[in-house]
């Protein structure tokens, strides 16, 4: 079974997708909602597949100040997976440990790997909500025959990121471009490396204008979108329009 570690903050505003507000029509109020609903999203196609889920987050001294609360960032998370998953108490909660994102993703992967000598161990974002419970296991499927599996996102972004061993470099693991980076650390560790389907990872308003055509599109067929996510996006009015012939994100 590959456990799997979804990266997660409070969803608060100005704190949760900080820089999307920069590049799409949205506040930091709607962003900090797009980012809940995305993580809804995220923890419940890991509770679907056949791994074991870990919401792994920064506890509220690792937090900025000026985003602290009266309710702990883990009584928050705790509070919105509870209403996203059929059987919360499938659900594990553990602190990030580590100054930067490359160092507390393989902490948690050391840990999991090496102190609960798990089978395999995964790290993926919050801002995933395109993850599903095919792709999931189908990564896990790959995790046995290779020790490293990546999920490439937009810019050179990961939304997975799959190990069966701890043994490498994860000092600046996810500096830019994050999947040049990690494939090299594992080639260069002599493992093998193997890729999943692109997906979206929302975190500006470019992955906003490449996800909400696809939601729309998925509508349209009939076929199976993420629950939360799409009835933000869709009660938003989010479409994308042609102006001066360029595709643009709007909402109605």
């Amino acid at each position: 079974m590959t456990v799997i570690a979804v990266v997660a903050d409070p969803p608060r505003p100005g704190l949760a997708l900080a820089t999307l507000t920069k590049s799409s029509p949205l506040s930091d109020s709607e962003a900090a909602d797009l980012y809940a609903a995305s993580l809804k999203d995220t923890v419940r196609a890991v509770e679907r597949s056949g791994g074991e889920l870990l919401v792994n987050y920064r506890p509220d001294e690792m937090l900025p100040d000026e985003h602290a609360s009266e309710q702990s960032a883990e009584a928050e998370l705790r509070a919105l997976v509870a209403d996203a998953l059929e059987d919360p108490s499938e659900a594990r909660f553990e602190v990030q440990v580590g100054s930067t994102p490359s160092a507390r993703a393989g902490n948690t992967v050391t840990h999991l790997l090496d102190r609960e000598e798990v089978q395999s161990a995964a790290v993926v974002p919050g801002t995933a909500p395109m993850l599903t419970r095919q792709t999931i296991d189908g990564a896990a499927m790959k995790l046995r025959r290779n020790e490293v599996v990546l999920g490439p996102s937009a810019r050179g972004g990961v939304y997975f990121a799959g190990f069966t061993t701890a043994d490498l470099d994860f000092e600046d693991a996810y500096a830019v471009p994050e999947i040049e980076t990690l494939t090299t650390r594992g080639a260069d560790a002599g493992h093998e490396v193997e890729f999943l389907a692109t997906q979206t990872r929302v975190e500006t308003g470019a992955d906003l204008l490449s996800l909400v055509p696809v939601l729309n599109a998925r509508i349209a067929a009939g076929r199976i979108v993420p629950e939360h996510t799409t009835t933000l996006i869709r009660e938003w009015g989010l479409r994308v329009v042609e102006e001066d012939g360029e595709p643009t994100l709007v909402r109605e």
